[in-house]
């Protein structure tokens, strides 16, 4: 574990100044915090299955597990109030910011740790199962919300995205304690699956890993990017700019306003009031990031300004034909990495 560096009070300055400094200058570190609990956690919860390997657990830029490198990176954000802060402001949420969702992503990378400390991905058993661990991994995925073959692990169906995030989320299921996925799983093709883990981690049992040390890429001591520069680049990647594609649809949602006759209600207030909700909804359900949903609901916002658009529907008409749309825009990006025909750069 990494320990923090003596410099400035990440407490005391302000936003402007935080957003100025460079990520390997962050005075951050895993010691002492509360993910140094999560980390502890998670290998006791390692030992209580008879495995002797640890994971080596360092701050990067984002939750992951190199390729082929049996070690975790957590990002950066987690390690201190400021920077969780910071976090939630950019981009509406931090991944992993509550002790559950934290534990809960350790033991998903956990789980890609094994994998690569004893490599099971290039068994053929491993591949019989789960198959072939080279299969490239899409920008996106389509999934199947009702299939029972996969576990339910992190949201997202995320076990249906790739062969090693199947056996990954199986691992961290497997892992949980307390959950009794033999009658949680019964009747699923799921099942099948865990009680392969159950038996490969049987057999895992006291012995050393195969590769216990990795390297630890994209560490935050290594990148010097200011935490602006960080951001702006996370949110140019995760949203896409729209001029006046929306017009034409939302003068089907809305109306324009009259000069005369009786004054309608102006859209824009409508949806400042349910905004918060809207970009819960939508987020949850079409498994997109909020960060992406609000960037729309945002644009659309601007657009019914520009257009001084009214409606003389009531709210929950006008909120559920705007949930339609964004969702079916959220949606066609999932699927196809674009969100109206033209391919994202």
């Amino acid at each position: 574990m990494s320990a923090p560096r003596a410099a400035v009070d990440l407490d005391r300055i302000s936003e402007d100044e935080l957003l100025s400094l460079r990520l390997c200058d962050l005075p951050v570190g895993i010691e002492g915090t509360w993910l140094a609990d999560c980390i502890r956690q998670l290998y006791e919860e390692l030992a209580a299955q008879g495995l002797v390997f640890r994971p080596d657990c360092y701050l990067a830029d984002e939750w992951l597990t190199p390729e082929n490198e049996p070690v975790i990176g957590i990002p950066f954000f987690l390690a201190h109030p400021a920077l969780t802060r910071l976090e939630r402001k950019m981009m509406l949420e931090a991944e992993g910011g509550t002790r559950d969702w934290c534990m809960k992503l350790l033991r998903h990378e956990a789980g890609h740790a094994i994998c690569y400390a004893y490599r099971l991905h290039r068994t053929r058993r491993w591949q019989r199962i789960f198959g072939r661990s080279s299969q490239e991994y899409g920008d996106t995925y389509k999934f199947r919300p009702y299939s029972k073959s996969f576990v339910r692990h992190l949201a997202y169906y995320y076990a249906q995205h790739h062969p090693d995030e199947d056996f990954v989320e199986t691992f961290a299921v497997w892992l949980t304690p307390g959950l009794d996925w033999t009658r949680q799983y019964q009747g699923w093709k799921a099942l099948e699956k865990l009680q392969f883990v159950d038996q490969l981690m049987r057999e895992l049992r006291g012995r050393p890993p195969l590769v216990a040390r990795g390297r630890k890429h994209w560490r935050i001591r290594t990148l010097r990017s200011t935490l602006r520069n960080y951001y702006r680049r996370r949110q140019s990647s995760e949203a896409e700019d729209y001029p006046e594609f929306h017009d034409a649809n939302l003068r089907q949602i809305f109306a324009e306003r009259a000069e005369s006759g009786a004054p309608m209600p102006a859209a824009l207030p409508i949806l400042r009031q349910y905004r918060k909700l809207l970009i819960d909804v939508i987020s949850r359900w079409t498994g997109q990031r909020k960060y992406l949903a609000n960037e729309l609901l945002g644009m659309i916002m601007q657009r019914c300004r520009a257009l001084r658009l009214v409606t003389a529907e009531p709210e929950p008409v006008v909120v559920l034909r705007v949930a339609a749309y964004l969702t079916s825009l959220l949606m066609h990006y999932r699927y196809t990495g674009w969100y109206r025909g033209e391919r994202r750069r």
